[in-house]
C-alpha cells in the first residue's frame, strides 16, 4: 500500500473508532440523564449544576481565562447557589446570586471581561432553563424528555445524513464538516420524534410538530454558535472529557439553545410553575 492509499485508510479507521466511542458514550450517558430527569428534584438539579459548571469552565478554557482561579471560583459558586435557590423556590436569592456572580466574573477578568461574562451567562441560562422545565410536576418530565430526544435525534440524524449524502457545506468558515444534507436529516429526525410524542397522546399533533421543528433549528444554531466561538479562539474541542464527543460544551451546545428557547416559550404560556405544561398543552 502506498503512502497515498494509506492516508484514506487511516482516516476511515479513525472515523470508525470515533463513531464507536460516540455510541458507547451515548449508551452510558443518555440513560443516566433520563433516569435523573425522571427522579427530578435534587437529583436533576445536581446533574444540571455539574453540567453548568462544566460549560462555564470549558468556556473559560476556550477564551484563555481558565487560569484565573478567582474567575473560575466566583462563577462556579454563583452557579451552585443559583441552582440551589431555584430548587427551593427562592427567586430573590437566585437573582442575587446570579447578579453578584456576573459582576464578580466581569470584574475579575480584566483582559476578556465581556467574553468571560458571556460564558457565565451562557452556563446560567442553561442551568435555569433545565431546572425550570423539570419543576412542573404535571408535564415537566415529558417536556424535558421531548427536548432531549429532539436534540439527540437532530444530532444523530444530522451525523448520518451528512456522512451518507454529503453535498454543499452549511457554513464552511465556522463548521467545515456540517452539510445542508445533515441539517435536513437532523430536522427530519426531530419531526419523527415529535410525531411519536403526538401518537402516544402526549400532546396535539400540530403544536408538537411545530415545537419539534423549532427546537431542532435552535439546536443546530446552538451547535454553530459554539463552533463559531471555538473558531474565534482557534480551539477544536472544548475538552476531551467525553470519549468521541469532546467536552461538555461540545456535547451540550445544541441542548443549551433548545432548552433555553423551550423554557422561554413555556414560561410565557405557563408561568414559573408551569413551564412544562406551557410547552406540552396547547
Amino acid at each position: 500500500m502506498t503512502e497515498g492509499e494509506a492516508a484514506p485508510a487511516a482516516v476511515a479507521v479513525q472515523g470508525a473508532r470515533n463513531l464507536l466511542l460516540r455510541i458507547i458514550a451515548a449508551l452510558v450517558l443518555a440513560p443516566a440523564a433520563m433516569a435523573l430527569a425522571y427522579l427530578g428534584g435534587w437529583f436533576w438539579t445536581a446533574l444540571v449544576t455539574l453540567a453548568a459548571v462544566g460549560l462555564y469552565v470549558e468556556w473559560l478554557a476556550i477564551i484563555g481565562e481558565a487560569h484565573r482561579k478567582p474567575v473560575v471560583a466566583s462563577g462556579v459558586i454563583a452557579l451552585a447557589l443559583g441552582a440551589w435557590s431555584l430548587a427551593l423556590g427562592r427567586i430573590e436569592a437566585l437573582l442575587i446570586a446570579l447578579v453578584l456572580g456576573l459582576l464578580a466574573v466581569g470584574l475579575l477578568s480584566p483582559e476578556r471581561r465581556i467574553w468571560a461574562a458571556a460564558g457565565f451567562g451562557y452556563a446560567a441560562a442553561a442551568e435555569l432553563a433545565s431546572i425550570l422545565v423539570r419543576l412542573d410536576p404535571t408535564r415537566g418530565f415529558s417536556a424535558l424528555i421531548l427536548i432531549l430526544l429532539v436534540v439527540w435525534a437532530t444530532d444523530i440524524g444530522g451525523y448520518f445524513a451528512g456522512r451518507r449524502i454529503g453535498g454543499p457545506k452549511l457554513w464552511p468558515r465556522v463548521s467545515p464538516n456540517k452539510t445542508w444534507a445533515g441539517a435536513v436529516g437532523g430536522f427530519a429526525a426531530s419531526i419523527v420524534v415529535a410525531a411519536g410524542f403526538a401518537a402516544c397522546g402526549l400532546g396535539r399533533t400540530g403544536p408538537l410538530l411545530l415545537l419539534g421543528a423549532v427546537l431542532s433549528i435552535a439546536s443546530q444554531l446552538g451547535d454553530l454558535f459554539e463552533s463559531a466561538v471555538k473558531r474565534r479562539f482557534g480551539v477544536k474541542d472544548s475538552s476531551h472529557i467525553i470519549p468521541g464527543h469532546g467536552g461538555v460544551l461540545d456535547r451540550l451546545d445544541g441542548f443549551v439553545a433548545a432548552v433555553v428557547l423551550a423554557a422561554i416559550f413555556g414560561l410565557l404560556r405557563g408561568g414559573v410553575d408551569g413551564v412544562g405544561r406551557g410547552l406540552m398543552v396547547w
